[in-house]
């Protein structure tokens, strides 16, 4: 049931576009497809990174209301964390958006690593097209004639892992710094996490990214360099704004 969904809602249509575009770019270059097919995903995802950084730009207007909670239900975290979660309803913010935006973008990197570990390109399997996707004369697999996309590569998985980084960096703003007489259990756990977030995971992706077929780091490069560009215009235009 759940890969029959996947096959249907994910697998073929990730095919379908690749097919497509490698048929329309004139070097047939998959590689300029997955790039495409990125970009397209991310304006649809659009609308809700839009609503993901409005909510980190409240979160952060108001942190020092969060402190202030902190300090007041110091020992008692049960109603310490109700009135956290009073504070992000009558603000509307959601602390979770962001969580959410990565999870969406999961179905889709398992969908382009199904594509290329299960030899969808260079051959093309006719059957899995949908009616108006032709058949490219040719499918080239080095992205700009340099890299299979295939295959490994250690350049994207580097590009990856410093792309995350930077969009991490401004997500997240500057680190905070916690005094050791202010510092408690849950303010300890937030910087072992804002830690991992901004150091450990670029490196656990940019890892991972070395060892699946090309066109998924490519993919991951792609989508931080659009979600880079989305911080900073989309987040200026809420830069000093009283956000809602």
């Amino acid at each position: 049931m759940i890969s029959s969904a996947f096959h249907a809602i994910v697998y073929l249509p990730i095919y379908n576009a690749l097919v497509y575009f490698v048929d329309v770019v004139p070097t047939h270059d998959i590689g300029i497809a997955v790039i495409i097919v990125t970009i397209i995903v991310r304006l649809i995802l659009f609308p809700l990174a839009k609503r993901a950084i409005k909510s980190q730009m409240a979160m952060k207007a108001v942190a020092p209301e969060i402190e202030e909670i902190k300090k007041k239900y110091k020992d008692k975290p049960e109603e310490q964390g109700r009135a956290m979660f009073a504070l992000y309803r009558e603000r509307k913010v959601n602390p979770f958006s962001g969580f959410l935006l990565l999870l969406l973008q999961l179905p889709i990197l398992l969908g382009l690593y199904w594509v290329f570990a299960r030899g969808g390109f260079p051959a093309v399997n006719p059957e899995l097209l949908y009616s108006f996707v032709p058949v490219p004369g040719a499918v080239n697999m080095h992205f700009l004639g340099l890299i299979d996309m295939g295959g490994k590569s250690i350049f994207l998985a580097v590009l990856v892992a410093i792309t995350q980084a930077i969009y991490t960096r401004l997500s997240m703003g500057p680190q905070g710094t916690i005094t050791q007489t202010e510092a408690s259990f849950s303010d300890e756990m937030a910087k072992s996490f804002d830690v991992q977030a901004r150091y450990v995971l670029p490196v656990v992706i940019g890892v991972v990214s070395y060892f699946v077929a090309a066109a998924a780091p490519l993919y991951w490069v792609t989508s931080n360099l659009f979600m880079i560009g989305q911080e900073i215009f989309v987040g200026r235009r809420f830069h000093g704004r009283h956000v809602q």
